[in-house]
């Protein structure tokens, strides 16, 4: 596991050293490339695009998006941390590839430390604990005392093994002391469809794929990922709120951030994360992300930073804990 002190001082040590290119006026002088380590139409590519435009207007040079997918966003970043620092190719992170990956995979081709320089915390895309409709729990206290009276038999689904929605259900089994049956299945559709059916009973992922379903009443939220409610279900309490001991304080949302080359000039990374944060605030890429279910969080660097550093030790334990490989 990754000290979290050296952690921290690699995140911000990448960006230290000033190259005069912007001073200069040559920066950018070309496209800016953002490598999308999944396929087209995921949250990240969504995120990716939303601010693509608005940035490439801030910059005076297009933007183009890039999509690597394969090893659960690894190739995609292995290959922006192999790119040269210079500010012309950029990854569009998250909680997969930046935290959870070291613990999944032993010979992980980078490091979400070492690696890269923090530039922006784009997103944060809140999950949802849901059952299906025919489950007596209404609450999440009704849940947790249900799946204590029958250790391993509730089943839960997830996008596949490793994904967000399975780390964030061992998370919760782990806070909250339970045992439950893990269905990984081949992305977040066939989860939901098999929820719905009854072929499983619970799901814990992000808002999206959800809200239509909890809105037709085929489905019922428990409880909420984030550290406070949801505006678009305000009904809904936070697992924090539930007042179960080893949940305070829960917070298991997945998260979206730019990241560049470690070494990346500190006036380039400056340049961008100003400029993304630009964007961020637009009515247009607001629009955007809360069509994905997602918060804008526009932040620092070094907050984006700090942030990467904090989550690896955690997901480290939770993968650790629950046994978690890869199929």
């Amino acid at each position: 596991m990754i000290d979290r002190r050296q952690a921290l001082a690699g995140l911000v040590a990448g960006p230290l050293a000033l190259s005069g290119a912007l001073a200069q006026g040559g920066y950018p002088s070309r496209p800016v490339r953002i490598v999308v380590p999944f396929t087209p139409g995921g949250s990240s590519d969504v995120l990716a695009r939303a601010i693509g435009t608005d940035l490439g207007r801030s910059l005076g040079q297009p933007v183009v998006i890039e999509n690597v997918p394969g090893a659960g966003g690894s190739l995609g970043a292995e290959k922006v941390a192999r790119s040269p620092a210079d500010g012309y190719t950029l990854l569009m992170g998250h909680i997969g590839t930046l935290a959870v990956n070291p613990a999944l995979y032993p010979k992980l081709g980078y490091d979400p430390v070492k690696s890269f320089a923090p530039v922006a915390w784009v997103a944060r895309v809140p999950n949802i604990l849901v059952v299906n409709a025919s489950v007596p729990a209404k609450d999440l206290k009704e849940f947790v005392a249900l799946a204590r009276s029958q250790p391993g038999k509730l089943a839960y689904g997830s996008g596949g093994n490793g994904s967000a929605a399975h780390t964030t259900m061992e998370y919760l089994k782990l806070q909250a002391g339970i045992s439950l049956l893990h269905i990984p299945y081949r992305g977040t559709a066939p989860s939901v469809t098999d929820l719905l059916a009854g072929q499983v009973q619970a799901l814990f992922t992000g808002v999206p794929a959800l809200l239509p379903h909890i809105r037709a009443g085929k489905m019922r939220a428990l409880a909420v990922s984030s550290p406070k409610r949801l505006a678009v279900l305000p009904d809904v309490p936070t697992v924090a709120e539930s007042g179960l001991p080893g949940t305070k304080g829960f917070e298991a949302d997945q998260w979206y951030g730019i990241v560049a080359p470690a070494g990346t000039p500190a006036d380039v990374v400056a340049r961008l994360n100003q400029d993304i944060n630009k964007a961020l605030g637009s009515e247009e890429v607001r629009t955007r992300l809360a069509a994905e279910g997602a918060e804008p969080t526009p932040a620092t660097p070094q907050a984006f930073g700090e942030l990467i550093a904090r989550e690896i030790p955690r997901w480290d334990k939770v993968v650790k804990s629950a046994r978690i490989h890869l199929d």
